[in-house]
């Protein structure tokens, strides 16, 4: 990491075990829109990671339902994800510092990170775990760089 993205800590805090979801559910490229909208809800999630064969190739957010199909018109019964989804995920390993999701999260303005190890999915680091059990001024920057708004474009 260059030395104008590095952030200064005291003490590594590791992505894994302590934050990080293992074993997500994920999707592949060939799943119809409704199908995974629907997954989202039962599931309570805002995105889900693609994989193929286990490898992290895309992941699907809310926003990109509605930014990227229902805003398009596109039919969510005939569109299937790998249609809509974005692209390039930004992505943590397990033994990143904390700090460093927490700062990808900020510059990329996303709430989860897929955690991967040699392109596998193992895990997905949320905003809200990290903001339950993090510093509170910690989470709170976070957050605030998160969600500042951006064009409609953005994943």
């Amino acid at each position: 990491m260059s030395p104008e993205n590095s952030v200064a800590r005291s003490a590594p805090i590791r992505c894994m075990p302590m934050y990080q979801h293992t074993n997500p559910t994920t999707v592949t490229t060939d799943t119809p829109v409704s199908d995974v909208a629907k997954k989202m809800k039962s599931e309570d999630v805002g995105s889900l990671p693609i994989v193929e064969e286990g490898r992290l190739i895309a992941v699907l957010t809310d926003r990109d339902i509605v930014v990227r199909a229902v805003a398009e018109g596109v039919d969510p019964n005939a569109a299937v994800i790998g249609d809509v989804a974005s692209r390039d995920p930004v992505t943590v390993e397990p033994e990143q510092d904390l700090d460093e999701a927490l700062l990808l999260m900020a510059q990329h303005q996303v709430r989860r990170l897929p955690v991967v190890d040699s392109d596998r999915l193992v895990g997905v680091l949320a905003q809200a775990d990290v903001a339950q059990e993090a510093k509170a001024k910690q989470a709170g920057e976070v957050v605030e760089q998160i969600s500042k708004p951006t064009g409609i474009e953005s994943q």
